[in-house]
């Protein structure tokens, strides 16, 4: 079946905000069958009252890239498995989270479950998630929309505010995929 490219979404608006995004992208890059091939860098992001009431804290928002051949739905009992480990709280999941994790894109499949929607439906309005994809991987084209990532940015308005973490905490991972630096480094 071979292996496809994942960009699962992350973030965080409880307690040390930094240090679950750190041990989830961990987790991330642990996962079997899998290889993390980019980290975006971290953004703080005002909390959308959307679908959820997450609080007022502000959200720490990521994304991960990998190359997995890990099945969708797998994929999803993991991330709800690692969430759990985490201490997200099951009973209330629309509510303030230690971490959220998303697939946002599984290679160009689109699937429609119950429990599983990719593309991640309401991701093309959300600059939270489109800012760090555009810096991972800006002409990726989303499977139903065929757009890429950076046309849905463009697209995406600015509300609500996203901002770019200042500083940058020094991670384990670099914050560039390796295949983006200048030739010669």
């Amino acid at each position: 079946m071979g292996r496809e490219t994942v960009f699962i979404g992350f973030g965080s608006n409880v307690g040390d905000r930094l240090d679950f995004c750190d041990r989830a992208v961990t987790l991330l890059s642990l996962l079997p069958h899998s290889q993390l091939l980019g980290v975006s860098l971290l953004y703080e992001t005002e909390p959308v009252n959307d679908h959820a009431q997450p609080g007022d804290g502000w959200f720490l928002n990521g994304v991960v890239q990998i190359e997995t051949d890990i099945t969708p739905n797998s994929l999803l009992t993991i991330l709800r498995e690692i969430e759990r480990a985490l201490g997200r709280d099951e009973e209330n999941r629309s509510g303030p989270r230690t971490i959220d994790l998303d697939i946002l894109f599984y290679g160009q499949r689109i699937i429609d479950e119950p429990d599983l929607a990719v593309p991640h439906p309401r991701m093309h309005q959300r600059r939270f998630v489109l800012m760090p994809l555009n810096e991972l991987d800006p002409l990726f084209l989303h499977p139903s929309l065929q757009r890429t990532v950076s046309q849905l940015l463009a697209e995406a308005g600015k509300q609500p505010e996203v901002r770019l973490l200042f500083p940058q905490p020094s991670t384990r991972y670099g914050s560039r995929p390796a295949c983006s630096q200048s030739p010669g480094s």
